[in-house]
């Protein structure tokens, strides 16, 4: 928690999960990190902080930028392959990982990285002008911007925008629900599967994300993926990996996909070595030996690995080279046109044709 203080302007609104305390506290319940705030306090992700004796909300309406991506690089391989996203994210986040690779907006502590501005409106016009298919909540973790991202999401919906969250899971019940109930598709890190990285790294715990799996997975509709940052000497064993991906098959099923991709050294990880190309091949033949249907290697060259194929029959159903599709060989149900078995994911009859490109967007409210 800091002390830094909390300027009463536009960006500055009122939440809903949050109560008050018997020491005159006021707790925030957005996250399991349960922040307990003073007077002027702001809670470990920085942007919610208390505020006359309520918790706010200190980024509404405030971008580090807008960018047009491939929806793969999210990554999400089974939700509209090859069609535009439309990227923003603010500043903050509620996890402390050491090795963060968006550590500049994620754990910024000046506003000034806020440079654009956009109500939800202008964010939804934008996205439709820009033949975008979807919104996505990415950069920094849309949990703790979570009524900002709500509102957009509705402007997205009333223009048939669908909505993408790029997110941790670490979120509590109430505002877990209310949150995924505006979102049509999520990619969660699930960044390990031992609560002694959660603690040691990222400043977190495990149990709430897998509970956030589990929650998407039994009581939602919304399409997930799951991509795990692979780190040497960290949480790449051969015993952790097979424990993930059977627990992953177990408990959420053989049709989600996983994404296992390569660690480059950045922020208080600077000491540790990327991660060799043979690590992400073994942790996806682990994952498909254990039953998962789909496991992709990613932020290597690797086109076999980041290829959909068919858990049918074996054949290649998408070809991807990074962000480009090739071969296409899904029919116009989603089911793969070599012998017909369904492929899990929300598809169209036709791949959209984005493409690899980034676009930066210009804009105001």
């Amino acid at each position: 928690m800091s002390d830094f203080p909390i300027q009463r302007d536009d960006s500055v609104v009122e939440t809903r999960f949050w109560h008050r305390l018997d020491d005159g506290r006021v707790q925030c319940d957005v996250c399991p990190r349960a922040c307990r705030l003073h007077e002027g306090q702001r809670g470990l992700c920085f942007v919610r902080g208390r505020l006359d004796d309520k918790v706010v909300l200190t980024t509404y309406g405030r971008s580090s930028g807008f960018v047009i991506d491939p929806i793969e690089k999210k990554p999400l391989n089974h939700f509209l392959p090859g069609t535009p996203v439309f990227s923003f994210g603010t500043a903050g986040c509620n996890l402390s990982c050491r090795f963060c690779q968006n550590w500049d907006m994620s754990k910024s502590r000046e506003m000034d990285t806020l440079a654009d501005a956009a109500s939800p409106e202008a964010i939804a016009r934008a996205a439709q002008e820009s033949g975008s298919r979807s919104v996505a909540f990415t950069y920094n973790d849309p949990v703790i911007f979570l009524e900002y991202a709500v509102d957009v999401a509705r402007a997205c919906h009333a223009r048939d925008i669908r909505t993408v969250a790029v997110t941790a899971g670490y979120i509590s019940p109430g505002a877990r629900e209310h949150f995924f109930a505006h979102m049509d598709a999520a990619n969660v890190d699930l960044k390990a599967f031992s609560d002694r990285f959660y603690h040691k790294i990222c400043g977190g715990h495990l149990q709430p994300v897998l509970d956030t799996l589990l929650y998407l997975r039994h009581e939602t509709d919304v399409w997930f993926e799951l991509t795990t940052l692979l780190i040497p000497g960290e949480n790449d064993s051969e015993e952790e990996l097979d424990a993930m991906t059977r627990w992953v098959v177990e408990h959420l099923g053989p049709d989600v996909p996983m994404h296992f991709t390569a660690f480059h050294p950045d922020w208080k990880m600077l000491d540790h070595p990327a991660t060799p190309p043979g690590t992400l091949a073994r942790a996806r033949e682990i994952a498909l030996r254990n039953g998962v249907h789909y496991a992709y290697t990613g932020n290597v060259h690797d086109p076999a690995g980041q290829s959909t194929w068919c858990p049918g029959c074996g054949g290649r159903v998408i070809e991807r080279d990074w962000y480009q599709l090739g071969e296409w060989r899904l029919d116009a149900r989603g089911r793969c046109a070599h012998c017909g078995h369904p492929i899990a994911g929300v598809f169209e009859a036709h791949p959209g044709g984005w493409g690899p490109r980034r676009q930066v967007v210009h804009m105001s409210s």
